[in-house]
């Protein structure tokens, strides 16, 4: 295992899972393989989602990904 992926509300729903285990280099590659594992629906809300890796927004593909570390998946929240 090379990172724990965290999924929240809407991503939660969409993956059917609350977290599990990963092993991808890159942001993008973890994308990838969360779209092939889970599917269209979940295709559709990573869209709109934020990443936080241990703790910090990442945006770029490219984005290395610590081994041991943790990916949340945050769709964006309404509120005020």
């Amino acid at each position: 295992m090379n990172v724990t992926v965290r999924y929240f509300a809407g991503a939660r729903a969409a993956a059917g899972i609350e977290e599990e285990p990963a092993d991808a280099g890159t942001l993008g590659e973890l994308r990838t393989q969360l779209v092939a594992t889970h599917g269209e629906r979940l295709e559709r809300v990573l869209t709109a989602c934020s990443f936080l890796v241990n703790g910090v927004a990442a945006k770029e593909e490219t984005v290395p990904l610590p081994a041991g570390g943790t990916v949340d998946v945050l769709p964006p929240f309404a509120g005020g």
